[in-house]
């Protein structure tokens, strides 16, 4: 069946049963990231030595900085894809992939050449102990030779989800993180590589998803109309919508990477056992992090087809319904948070002055869901109608302000940050909704 709209459906309005359609995959996929992360801090959690843990914090932070500033690539592969497939473009679809896995090998060209210069001037910045710095450093060097591997993944995930297909999609994550858990459990323990095994495992097990993502590509494409026009690829112009897009969508990831790689700084600074408490709560934010984008990725898929639908009905429905789901998700999560404080941290680490000092600070995790959810889901939305101007210039603000205020909540300790970055995500969503209300006020209210 062609993806391609007619005139009975281009304006169909979407129903609660195909945003869960679209939303359960990616966030149980989703949801298999912080599991890792989870895996990972629980296993290190549980060595002797709380060094190892905090390498890992450390080292994956600059490496997320250094791969997830091209993040764009899933992004904006998303969004082009996704208004393409609203104005019934096959031959845009397809040529849209080529393009992005394209511009991914070169980003990952450049990450490679660039990361063994930056790595001890980022993690020398941070200024950690010797001893996690020199685990923090091999660390990262390992990982990125799974840059290409990262990159590429980007891309075909980003344009699975614009097809309004997002079960690919989660099999790609599921073999990701499922052969990254059991790498863990053999590097780690079986061989006892510590921290380095943690990297190696990623390493695997990014190339085991881009293999198995390739093949589910291919397989779509030879049920796709068109062919691939390769002098076209060759031609820079054909590649201004995505590099339009993806500047934004730079800057902003960008930033967001500095927000977290800031907040990291200031945790080791405080020593190696804020450090690694700070990396027990930060995998709480993670899991709302990646259960809320199940419902922004349906805004994503939904709403830019609607856009490029030029569906005003279908739009307004979209934006509704995934952020009402959104909010529902956001106080579940809170509540679950709430109610099992007692036990959370007890299961990611042994080491008493760590559990401490998690149970001290866990009332900021159950907080961030219900403040959050709007710069989630907003994102969503912005994404998919393209306007990522928008995204770009409020997360500047918000991260100004942070930088701002850190100054004097900075005498608070390690409360003072986590105070900040609560006030952060909230005025993110704050910013992108006022934007909102004064671009699409209009297309939201009943017809």
């Amino acid at each position: 069946m062609s993806d391609q709209p007619n005139a009975s459906t281009k304006d169909a309005v979407p129903s609660h049963r195909q945003i869960w359609q679209l939303a359960w995959p990616m966030m149980l996929s989703n949801l298999s990231i912080p599991l890792l992360g989870a895996v990972d801090t629980a296993i290190l959690g549980h060595l002797p030595n709380a060094v190892y843990l905090g390498a890992v914090t450390l080292g994956a932070s600059v490496v997320s900085l250094l791969l997830w500033s091209f993040g764009f690539l899933r992004m904006g592969t998303t969004s082009v894809t996704a208004r393409a497939l609203g104005a019934g473009d096959d031959h845009r679809v397809r040529e849209v992939l080529a393009q992005s896995l394209l511009i991914g090998v070169a980003m990952a060209c450049l990450v490679t050449l660039a990361g063994p210069l930056l790595l001890p001037v980022i993690l020398g910045w941070m200024n950690p102990s010797a001893e996690v710095l020199a685990l923090a450093l091999s660390y990262a060097q390992i990982r990125l030779l799974g840059a290409p591997a990262s990159l590429m993944n980007y891309a075909l995930v980003g344009w699975f989800i614009g097809r309004q297909d997002t079960r690919r999609p989660l099999a790609i994550l599921f073999t990701v993180n499922g052969l990254n858990i059991a790498l863990d459990a053999v590097f780690i323990l079986g061989f006892g590589l510590n921290s380095d095994g943690a990297a190696w495992a990623s390493v695997v097990a990014e190339y085991g998803g881009l293999v198995l993502g390739l093949w589910l590509a291919l397989r779509v494409l030879s049920r796709t109309p068109g062919q691939w026009d390769i002098p076209a690829l060759k031609r820079l112009g054909q590649y201004r919508e995505l590099f339009v897009v993806n500047r934004h969508l730079f800057v902003r990831t960008l930033c967001l990477l500095a927000i977290f790689v800031f907040f990291a700084a200031q945790g080791a600074q405080m020593g190696d056992q804020i450090l690694a408490a700070n990396a027990i709560l930060m995998q709480f934010l993670l899991l709302t992090s990646y259960a809320l984008d199940g419902f922004a990725h349906a805004a994503e898929a939904l709403v830019g087809r609607a856009t490029g639908a030029n569906a005003p009905l279908a739009f307004r429905a979209a934006v509704r319904r995934t952020g009402l789901w959104a909010l529902l998700c956001a106080a579940l999560i809170s509540a679950l948070f709430i109610l099992g404080a007692p036990w959370w941290p007890g299961l990611f680490t042994d080491l008493p002055t760590v559990e401490a000092l998690v149970r001290a600070h866990f009332v900021w995790v159950c907080l961030i869901p219900l403040v959050g959810v709007w710069g989630y889901q907003l994102d969503g939305v912005f994404l998919g109608s393209g306007q990522t101007a928008a995204m770009q210039y409020t997360v500047l603000i918000s991260a100004a302000l942070f930088l701002v205020l850190w100054w004097p909540l900075s005498a608070f300790g390690n409360h003072g940050l986590w105070l900040c970055f609560l006030i952060f995500n909230a005025l993110r969503g704050l910013l992108l909704g006022a934007v909102f209300g004064y671009r699409y006020g209009y297309r939201t209210r009943p017809a």
